[in-house]
């Protein structure tokens, strides 16, 4: 099985680059975020045509995660009693061949300090309640998307300049390790120990052209499912292409 996870920024727009990137890689499932569309402009008929499904959860403009696969999908959630605002579009879970896959788009927190930071914290703390309540750590569990978080030094171009910053504060990284400490392991550095890999890059700063890159989007499973992960990586092709989103597929393979 291949799975992967993408931050597509308004699958509207990138519609063109999801469809080429699935017909030419096959995964078997891939999570994405940030779809920006409500449920009923969701391109399922697109994705239908080149041999996936997809379930789905959207809202106007903002937020919606994905999951598109070629194998059934069951149990499907589309939020959790827990979080923070039930009508904020960041969760979806189903359930593949006995493996439960959750998708998830943290928020991004503004910067540190800020009532969005506070609710980026809630929303962590939120989900690890819920896989207190609702998941087992024994299980073949896996969680992926964008957390807004890159949880080491090792996992930004320049550390010290971003040192104490949103998405690189000590909190934040607390409130990921929190969720870790549920029994994940990093698949990405299962297989992949050195700086220099990441999967964002800030449009504004013309982030990717000067490699100035964070690693924010992860793949965490369960050791049932660690044991059997054969590889992962990330594909920056996707990022150089016109108009591309300022994220790019992360993957991992598992026999």
């Amino acid at each position: 099985m291949i799975l992967a996870t993408w931050n597509v920024n308004s699958i509207s727009v990138r519609i063109p680059h999801l469809i080429s990137w699935l017909q030419q890689h096959q995964p078997d499932v891939l999570c994405i975020q940030e779809t920006k569309v409500e449920d009923t402009k969701f391109p399922i008929d697109k994705i239908r045509e080149i041999g996936y499904e997809a379930v789905f959860h959207g809202q106007k403009s903002y937020n919606g995660v994905a999951i598109i696969s070629k194998l059934p999908m069951d149990k499907v959630e589309k939020t959790f009693r827990e979080t923070p605002e039930l009508d904020q579009a960041r969760f979806i879970k189903a359930e593949i061949e006995g493996n439960v896959i959750l998708n998830a788009y943290i928020p991004n927190g503004s910067y540190v300090g800020s009532d969005k930071y506070e609710y980026k914290l809630e929303w962590f703390s939120a989900l690890r309640n819920y896989l207190n309540e609702n998941q087992d750590s024994s299980k073949p569990v896996l969680l992926c998307g964008d957390f807004n978080v890159a949880p080491e030094d090792r996992d930004i171009y320049n550390p010290d300049r971003h040192r104490g910053e949103v998405m690189c504060s000590e909190q934040e990284r607390e409130a990921l390790s929190v969720i870790r400490d549920w029994g994940f392991v990093d698949a990405f550095r299962m297989h992949e120990e050195q700086t220099g890999h990441f999967t964002w890059w800030d449009y504004r700063l013309l982030g990717f052209k000067r490699k100035m890159g964070f690693r924010i989007d992860h793949i965490y499973v369960t050791e049932s499912l660690a044991g059997k992960c054969k590889r992962s990586w990330i594909d920056i092709e996707p990022r150089k292409l016109d108009r591309p989103s300022d994220h790019t597929p992360l993957v991992a393979e598992f026999n």
